[in-house]
């Protein structure tokens, strides 16, 4: 008689109900996967419809379907792509693992809901390896890198507002300029798309290293200057489109840009603040939607969308099980606490447990007392 595999943790999938978030937290492969392992996945009904899986698909490789009462008060781990949103708030309980993105240091209301509550909070983007990659946040990263440089060029159309500027120019016509604040991940795919598109684009970075990097991948096509408040000013001023690429991984993005400088930039010009889930590098920044994506200041369009990636989720849902998966796997076959101790890329995700921040930039950006993990956890495998 065959064995029958043991279900070791109940896992729920939630549908995202954060304005204009088509994405679910992981694809019917991946439910697969987990389901093989012997876990039962509990699938909230209608979640991967905005991604074009549906329920029918998860339900052939044996996930579960079911209501949002049931998937939020039955799983052990629940697994989301973006932030509890207020609505969401009284279902977040003890003994529940939560993983997903948080961004909590933009966000003191969420901050003070999870401690409150009990849950454990695991965030993506703060799971960090030893030679500092970010490997949860760096397909979201890419994604929105590309589209930020494909929302600059739309929005220099005239039609929806800006200078009415072709941003690869035609021959005998200078192409537009794209300044790229950060060359990590996104600030590299930024670029990358923009000089596809045939732009002149410079890249102002603060890490030598980093720029050499660069030089070697993308060659003479592309500017590299060192980053500093006045070299910031002066390419600013001169930009058609400035993006906005900056991160210090779960803390506030730094504001490098004043009102000042915008102020100072071309009428119809256009910043894309890809930042902006982090609190913004631009003063001028303020999260939008992809139903409202845009404002104007200072005859600037401003293009903050807090979850870019949303609006590909195809693309996106697939990127993103593909980068979690491990991490969920390790959870759901060890624990939280096991897996932690084991895997010091994922300890670094832990940002509340037990009522306590154990992410120290979160707890600087809301003056509140930071409990490091390993003085709440113990982090020696067993």
């Amino acid at each position: 008689m065959a064995k029958v595999a043991r279900l070791q943790m109940r896992i729920g999938v939630a549908k995202e109900i954060k304005s204009d978030e088509y994405r679910v937290a992981l694809t019917p492969a991946g439910a697969r996967e987990l389901i093989q392992q012997g876990h039962d996945v509990l699938v909230e009904r209608g979640a991967g419809e905005g991604s074009a899986f549906a329920d029918a698909a998860y339900e052939s490789v044996g996930a579960q379907i079911a209501a949002v009462d049931d998937v939020w008060g039955e799983a052990d781990l629940l697994l989301k792509v973006k932030e509890p949103v207020p609505a969401e708030y009284g279902r977040l309980r003890e003994g529940l693992v939560l993983f997903t993105y948080l961004h909590l240091a933009a966000d003191e209301e969420l901050t003070h809901a999870l401690i409150e509550s009990g849950i454990t909070a695991v965030a993506y983007e703060t799971v960090e390896t030893p030679n500092r990659a970010l490997p949860l946040l760096a397909p979201m990263s890419e994604i929105a890198g590309r589209l930020a440089a494909q929302a600059g060029a739309y929005f220099l159309e005239k039609p929806v507002g800006g200078r009415g500027l072709l941003l690869g120019g035609v021959p005998g016509v200078a192409p537009g300029k794209v300044v790229v604040i950060g060359g990590g991940m996104v600030g590299y795919n930024a670029a990358v798309i923009a000089l596809g598109l045939g732009a002149n684009v410079t890249i102002v970075e603060r890490s030598i290293d980093r720029m050499r990097h660069l030089e070697e991948v993308l060659g003479a096509r592309v500017t590299l200057l060192m980053s500093s408040s006045l070299q910031i000013e002066e390419s600013v001023a001169d930009a058609d489109v400035v993006i906005g690429a900056v991160l210090i991984p779960g803390a506030l993005a730094p504001k490098l840009v004043t009102r000042e400088m915008v102020s100072g930039m071309k009428d119809g010009s256009v910043v894309c603040d890809v930042a902006i889930d982090q609190g913004g590098s631009f003063e001028t920044s303020r999260p939008t939607t992809h139903s409202d994506p845009v404002y104007v200041v200072e005859g600037v369009t401003h293009y903050c969308v807090a979850n870019m990636p949303g609006a590909v989720p195809i693309t996106a849902t697939k990127a993103l099980t593909n980068a979690t998966l491990p991490y969920v796997e390790e959870i759901a076959e060890h624990g939280l606490i096991e897996a932690v101790a084991r895997d010091r890329a994922l300890a670094h995700g832990v940002n509340v447990l037990d009522g306590k921040v154990t992410y120290e930039a979160v707890a600087e950006a809301h003056s509140l007392e930071y409990a490091p993990l390993e003085d709440v956890l113990p982090l020696s495998p067993v």
